[in-house]
């Protein structure tokens, strides 16, 4: 079973992040599924990974295309990602079920340190899941560096 990764964003911008995250993931030869919650945001993120710095991108599709099996990045509002994903990263406080999990390789939840109803979804998904006996680290970059500040 996967470990889930929360990180705390207080500083970068979500953007910026989930770049990093994303290019060490397929980096490690890992399918993604990037799930949100709304088109409005999977729109902005869409955009932020084909307009990279220095005019670099990251491979990605939307759901709903003809290619979704394809894509090494697949961004959805779903829960039931096409691309058969190594590694799902849910945002906006998207679910995530610990059964889901278990066929992983790895989880992200990325969520912002500056709402308070982020905060509270991100604390509830990991009681829901370290309850399940899915292992769980929390990252938080408050300092102004990822530090890892909890294990479950």
């Amino acid at each position: 079973m996967a470990e889930v990764f929360f990180y705390h964003l207080t500083q970068t911008p979500l953007e910026v992040t989930l770049r990093l995250l994303l290019e060490k993931s397929r980096a490690a030869g890992w399918r993604v599924a990037l799930r949100a919650q709304s088109d409005a945001l999977l729109d902005q993120l869409d955009r932020a990974l084909w307009a990279g710095p220095d005019e670099s991108f990251l491979a990605h599709g939307r759901d709903g295309g003809a290619h979704d099996a394809d894509q090494p990045i697949l961004l959805t509002l779903s829960q039931i990602a096409a691309n058969q994903p190594d590694c799902l990263v849910t945002v906006e406080g998207a679910p995530i079920a610990p059964e889901e999990v278990a066929g992983l390789k790895r989880a992200m939840i990325l969520f912002d340190g500056h709402d308070t109803t982020a905060l509270q979804t991100a604390r509830a998904q990991w009681k829901a899941l370290t309850e399940a006996g899915v292992k769980a680290k929390y990252w938080s970059e408050e300092t102004g560096r990822w530090e890892m500040k909890a294990e479950s």
